[in-house]
């Protein structure tokens, strides 16, 4: 999912998270802006789903993606 829905409730700041981990790898999101941290989730995000991640990261940054 590239975003939350409008009121969605967030539990904890995106400061707080270090390290995801899925069945398709791991990233360090640590110091990251915000660019790179959507260009590192995208890497580890299901393969069905990276086409869609790409354009939603297009649509917010103005950028085609590439990872970093």
């Amino acid at each position: 999912m590239p975003a939350l829905k409008t009121d969605a409730g967030v539990v904890t700041t995106r400061g707080h998270v270090h390290y995801v981990v899925t069945e398709h790898g791991v990233v360090n999101l640590y110091g990251r802006n915000l660019e790179q941290r959507a260009r590192l989730l995208i890497s580890i995000a299901d393969p069905a789903h990276r086409e869609d991640l790409e354009k939603a990261y297009y649509q917010r940054f103005g950028k085609l993606y590439r990872l970093v």
